[in-house]
């Protein structure tokens, strides 16, 4: 099932490359003091895209939706917002509907102060999608935003299109087995697991210093650090730096212990699923994978990336997402 990235640009390579030319330009053509954009302009500046709310299990939830066609949910994960997926978002957009969201407690959602197991989270995806109208997605989901993709087509599986999971997966028991400290040389240790299980603490030391821990989980993140340029991080470090936010961040790690517990449980996955991700991750997406999901289609490794697949190739991203949906379509 081992594939890896194409050299060859299809139809979505050209409209990601222009739209982010446009977007490059917009940022360009912008005062240096000008304040860090809201949602509504940053959507504005992708096209024909709309920033809006909706009510869903007690909390307001931001999504960024355009397009038309069958539904594409796409999920986000930590430490980032929607605006990760402005790469391949306009893309996607001349076939699907789109709709970026920002999970409870992320960017413009309001901040809860509970149902950060990704079951509950997963939960406020249905009912959004619900609110709109939706009755079965395709569903795409990166870092913490796989993790709730995967929960989503566990507990609703007849909302369920097709499942892509972009270089992390679901909790489970050998999260316990993770060490706290690694040998020189061995390769990055995933301290942030464990500081975000911290409490308080992690909000004390963050405030206002967003960028700080953005700029340093890129740079061990991203092959080419250009890919994610300084207005980027900007608007991200303004959404980590409001109240609420890193406590919210914290809190989806320490929701990994009910995330287990629920893992446990959870039947094989029916949808029709594609595994896509990063050398470092691939071997757990081989030996973790075929035995979670029952239609599992294809894993694609993403040579170009570290873990920022969207970002370092996506038009790869673009090229696999769309495949798959096409031939799941039903």
């Amino acid at each position: 099932m081992r594939r890896r990235a194409m050299l060859q640009l299809g139809a979505g390579a050209f409209a990601a490359v222009g739209a982010a030319s446009a977007v490059t330009a917009w940022e360009t053509t912008r005062p240096a003091d000008a304040a860090v954009p809201d949602d509504a302009e940053l959507a504005r500046a992708l096209g024909d895209f709309r920033s809006d709310t909706a009510l869903v299990n007690g909390f307001r939830m931001h999504y960024v939706t355009g397009g038309s066609g069958d539904p594409v949910v796409l999920v986000p994960g930590w430490p980032t917002t929607w605006w990760s997926y402005r790469k391949i978002m306009p893309a996607l957009a001349q076939r699907y509907r789109v709709v970026a969201v920002d999970i409870r407690g992320m960017g413009g959602s309001d901040k809860p102060s509970g149902g950060f197991d990704k079951k509950t989270m997963a939960g406020d995806i249905h009912e959004l999608i619900r609110t709109l109208g939706f009755d079965r997605v395709h569903l795409v989901g990166h870092d913490i935003g796989s993790m709730v993709a995967f929960s989503f087509a566990a507990n609703h599986p007849d909302a369920t299109r097709s499942l892509s999971l972009l270089d992390v997966l679901h909790p489970d028991d050998s999260f316990y087995r993770i060490p706290m400290l690694q040998p020189p040389g061995s390769g990055v240790s995933v301290w942030w697991y464990a500081f975000n299980q911290v409490q308080s603490l992690p909000e004390k030391l963050l405030a206002g210093r967003a960028r700080e821990l953005i700029d340093w989980h890129l740079g061990i993140g991203l092959v080419d650090q250009a890919t994610i340029t300084d207005f980027d991080r900007a608007v991200v470090a303004d959404r980590y730096n409001r109240p609420g936010a890193v406590r919210c961040a914290n809190a989806w790690y320490q929701g990994f212990h009910q995330d287990i517990i629920d893992m446990r449980a959870y039947p094989e996955l029916t949808a029709p699923t594609l595994g896509l991700c990063s050398p470092i991750a691939y071997p757990a997406f081989q030996q973790t994978l075929p035995k979670l999901a029952t239609d599992l289609r294809d894993i694609i490794e993403v040579d170009k990336a570290r873990h920022w697949l969207c970002d370092e190739d996506p038009d790869l991203v673009i090229r696999s997402l769309t495949t798959h949906f096409a031939a799941t379509t039903r």
